[in-house]
């Protein structure tokens, strides 16, 4: 079955991986959602497994619903004596958009009087109705007239875990706080020993979640005690003692392996006085230090390394002291310069006060209010020693750096006319230095300059000793000319091998910078992966795509890490529409999006097999980009061949193209040939690739192609 597990928007990716963890066949993220396919035993684990699900929704029934009568129909037409008995109490939650029902009080009223005379015309009594704790939750949800009728199988909101014994003015939620250990790596570090720190604990939800996640304790565990979360009919009582039974054995294994383990402080004495009656509650009072002190005099915990997590104040009006941010950050680089850190800050203007550098930056929201989560790491990295003068360069290493000087000359007025600042500034001019040096400079802060080098393999018949100093001296002339300090230059060097020559090992930094193209800011990953997150040599595809945008439906197809919809979005396209198979990728998109305060139902995301989603769509579209790769063999889809499979591809999307529309194809593949013959059937036609490749690629003009097609 599908079913429906709700999140806080910001947490759809994290919660694809745990719902698939946990057991679910398929799991694909929507807005403040994931879409789950697995059993119902799958769903009653996610209830009590769950870390970061708000609610578990098990559909019991669709319908259209046009109209008030619709919904009264529809309901009555449920079979509700397979759900619930006139002994049991109910309760219905319901939530409408549109222009039919307005009024989601006025649904869940009608909802319940058509539960109601189906039961009575069943000849069962009339069930009473406990809006606080029902025996059975009934979810209503009308979206663009269709209406899904589910069982809330969890009962109520999923983050409330059972400890909180006193509600501070702004308590954060505990699978908000899930969400900010997990993303600061808090059980690998706890794995290999680290400690757990909270300056600024308020009630301590940080601590106590992280302290449960480490002693494996279910977070559904006393929440519910012995009693299932549900009494709906349907629900497998059996089971669920099952993985009670599962659950407290897992738990009592990890309390056992528990010492302590956290730290937290507060200014507050009264804040810490509810921290530590909810720790009591939640049994895990002896593994969290407690003390009252100020965030300035903060002192090092026993343990050598950790995570930090703290969540500093800030009001729905983010209003926020920006000193205490900053002494947030002096207070950690002074106490624990060698752990790391995920602090859920009230924007990214405080999250940046702090003085503290994140390698990686989410967007997640505390109820209604946005907030900038940021991971460091480590808090205070070393001091990096900046030679005197910088070494002299030989002869080859001189001739490299003379011809990189000629590029930027060449290029300068162009940059400066197209705002350009990501670029490519060297594809092996000179044969025997064989490489690419690519530019990326910050969009903000320092706007420090990145270099991402790239070498090209050499032929077979070089020995390696001189390929491997040709690209040393390379790498020196790179330096010298663009002043970048060692940490600010990536590097991509081949390794040969078995198999031919081919890319090392990539690194596993996590540290993203944003940089800028039309208008859009983009976060980009120098050290982690082969591509960077943006095909410099696709942005005058990019551009001219951006400016027809306006007011537009866009498809990307392969959507890779979105920056086409990105920049489509920014320009003014009315919706984007985004699709790839991998969800690391997707993600990412996702991140480009909020970077640029983009998101909602607007700008969706589909994980999926680009050429079967095609082909099941109906959607219409005024603006498609579609950039396949010249092969793809996933265990999760078709195997893919731009070539033998090219036809097919643009049949399917020239299909979704609205009266006007236009469809732009590219690839990568030297030796592709356009079935022109087959393509003339369905579509118009013409190369567009001169007008494709920037003054930066002239010297590599093959490196793509690029067609514009419009229905036939």
């Amino acid at each position: 079955m599908k079913f429906y597990v709700s999140c806080a928007k910001g947490l759809e990716y994290l919660l694809v991986d745990e719902l698939t963890a946990l057991g679910a066949a398929k799991a694909t993220a929507t807005v403040s959602g994931v879409n789950a396919e697995g059993t119902l035993h799958d769903a009653q684990r996610a209830v009590l497994w769950s870390r970061l699900a708000s609610r578990v929704l098990w559909p019991i029934g669709e319908f259209e619903c046009p109209d008030q009568d619709a919904l009264y129909d529809g309901i009555f037409a449920l079979p509700w004596t397979r759900h619930l008995t006139s002994e049991l109490t109910l309760a219905v939650d319901a939530h409408v958009s549109g222009e039919a029902i307005t009024h989601a009080r006025f649904a869940a009223q009608r909802i319940k009087d058509a539960i109601v005379d189906h039961l009575r015309a069943e000849g069962f009594e009339r069930p009473s109705v406990d809006v606080d704790e029902p025996d059975v939750r009934i979810n209503f949800s009308l979206r663009k007239g269709r209406a899904t009728v589910s069982i809330d199988l969890g009962g109520g909101p999923l983050h409330r875990r059972g400890w909180r014994q006193v509600r501070n003015e702004a308590p954060l939620k505990e699978n908000l706080a899930a969400a900010v250990l997990l993303r600061g790596g808090w059980l690998q570090s706890y794995a290999g020993g680290g400690g757990l720190l909270d300056p600024m604990c308020g009630s301590g939800t940080l601590l106590i979640e992280g302290v449960l996640m480490a002693a494996d304790v279910a977070p559904g565990l006393q929440r519910h005690g012995s009693l299932p979360p549900s009494r709906w009919l349907g629900f497998d009582a059996e089971q669920w003692r099952v993985l009670l039974d599962q659950a407290r054995t897992r738990e009592a294994a990890g309390r056992a392996k528990l010492g302590q383990v956290a730290f937290g402080s507060d200014i507050d004495p009264r804040a810490i006085e509810a921290a530590r009656a909810s720790a009591r509650e939640a049994g895990v009072e002896d593994a969290i230090a407690f003390g009252v002190s100020d965030v300035a005099q903060l002192s090092a915990p026993p343990i050598r390394r950790g995570v930090v997590v703290c969540n500093p104040p800030y009001d729905e009006r983010l209003a926020a002291d920006v000193a205490l941010y900053r002494a947030l950050g002096d207070g950690l680089r002074q106490a624990v310069p060698d752990w790391r850190a995920s602090l859920l800050c009230g924007s990214a203007d405080l999250a940046m006060a702090t003085g503290l550098r994140a390698q990686k930056k989410y967007q997640l929201f505390n109820g209604a209010i946005e907030c900038a989560l940021i991971f460091v790491d480590p808090i205070a990295p070393p001091q990096r020693v900046v030679p005197d003068a910088p070494p002299e360069l030989n002869d080859g290493a001189q001739m490299v750096a003379n011809r990189l000087r000629k590029n930027l000359k060449k290029l300068k007025a162009w940059r400066q006319r197209e705002d350009v600042s990501c670029y490519r500034a060297y594809d092996a001019d000179l044969p025997e230095y064989a490489a690419a040096v690519d530019v990326y400079t910050e969009a903000e802060g320092a706007q420090r300059t990145f270099l991402h080098v790239q070498e090209y393999a050499a032929p077979a018949s070089i020995p390696e000793a001189d390929v491997q100093r040709r690209f040393n001296e390379l790498l020196s002339a790179v330096r010298a000319v663009f002043e970048a300090p060692r940490e600010q230059v990536a590097i991509k060097s081949r390794a040969r091998g078995k198999g031919g020559s081919k890319y090392g090992r990539m690194g596993q930094q996590g540290e993203f910078i944003v940089v800028r193209e039309h208008g859009a800011r983009l976060r980009v990953n120098l050290f982690d992966y082969l591509d960077t997150g943006l095909f410099l040599d696709h942005r005058p595809l990019r551009g001219q795509m951006a400016a027809q945008a306006r007011g537009r439906r866009f498809l990307n197809l392969f959507s890779y890490t979105g920056v086409a919809s990105v920049e489509a979005a920014v320009a003014g396209a009315n919706s984007t529409t985004s699709v790839d198979l991998s969800a690391t990728y997707l993600e990412w998109c996702a991140e480009n999006l909020r970077e640029n305060g983009l998101g909602g139902a607007r700008h969706q995301l589909v994980q999926a097999d680009v050429l079967a989603w095609l082909e099941a769509d109906r959607g219409q579209y005024d603006l498609i980009f579609c950039d396949p790769p010249t092969f793809s063999n996933s265990a999760r889809a078709e195997d893919f061949d731009v070539q033998r499979d090219h036809v097919r591809l643009l049949r399917a999307a020239v299909a979704r193209l609205a009266q006007g529309g236009v469809l732009y194809f590219s690839n990568n593949f030297r030796r592709f040939r356009l079935d022109e013959a087959a393509v003339a059937e369905f579509a118009v036609c013409e190369e567009i690739s001169p007008s494709t490749i920037g003054p930066d690629f002239e010297r590599n003009a093959r490196i793509h192609r690029a067609w514009r097609l419009t229905r036939a």
